[in-house]
């Protein structure tokens, strides 16, 4: 697999078009001066800014490991534009959000998965559970599986429930350690059946290096305040330092989903 730098584009947010009101954030769809369409999460939303550095953390990831992702983009929503908003709400929500946003790409015409009708085979499902109990994202059930079909493929979207850990910051290097329980849940585990082999796959290709520039993508604003950490540089290499040695303990949180996925079966 050819890598490459990570690196996010940056638009300014044109158009507001419609709220996708199926979540508490109240995500949605907006037009850029690029003229595509994208979802848009918004830094004053209720999870605030440890949402959007989930998202943008995860969903790199996802797309250095070659899992099918939609564009993530910074978007620079400009103060003046929630004025001519009549839903009070939605303007507050504009207002609190001036400045830097995440969005992704919107799929248009995209349908939500659903495992009674498509099946996944397990190479990918491994793949995609595997990604999941790294980065401990909990929001990838049957009643939510934040995946999307889209030209008869499978794409990731969603990952701000992500790292929970990090709204209260236990410690790292324990919580890097620890499995990932919620992964009995997990929509695909059932298929999941190469976890071993995507192990050894993902950990060659998640190297420090790689880890570094994905964490730096970071804004240094969304790392200021609402944490235990005295400068972005501590904050940004909490990330890191929970990456590198989940990585390097990854067989615990393999061996917990295999054995999750022998309970179900």
């Amino acid at each position: 697999m050819n890598q490459r730098e990570p690196q996010l584009r940056t638009v300014d947010v044109t158009r507001y078009v419609k709220p996708l009101r199926e979540g508490g954030s109240l995500p949605a769809i907006v037009e850029a001066n690029d003229d595509f369409l994208y979802v848009i999460k918004f830094r004053g939303a209720g999870q605030g800014v440890k949402a959007l550095i989930a998202e943008l953390i995860a969903g790199e990831l996802a797309r250095a490991l070659g899992l099918r992702m939609p564009e993530i983009v910074f978007a620079t929503l400009d103060e003046a534009f929630g004025r001519t908003e009549p839903d009070e709400e939605i303007q507050d929500l504009l207002r609190a959000s001036e400045g830097l946003n995440l969005a992704l790409h919107y799929l248009s015409g995209a349908i939500t998965f659903d495992s009674l009708v498509t099946t996944v085979e397990p190479k990918l499902a491994s793949q995609i559970v595997w990604l999941d109990c790294l980065i401990m994202n909990v929001d990838r059930t049957v009643r939510n599986t934040n995946m999307l079909m889209w030209h008869k493929e499978l794409w990731l979207i969603d990952h701000g429930a992500a790292f929970y850990f990090h709204h209260s910051w236990p410690n790292v290097e324990e919580q890097a350690r620890r499995p990932f329980a919620q992964v009995k849940d997990h929509v695909l585990l059932p298929q999941a059946t190469e976890l071993a082999q995507v192990d050894a796959e993902y950990r060659a290709i998640l190297t420090p290096a790689l880890i570094r520039a994905i964490v730096g993508l970071i804004p240094d604003q969304w790392l200021l305040g609402d944490s235990p950490f005295t400068t972005v540089e501590e904050h940004r290499l909490a990330y890191i330092q929970f990456l590198e040695v989940r990585l390097a303990s990854s067989e615990i949180f393999v061996k917990a989903a295999e054995h999750a996925r022998k309970a179900l079966i």
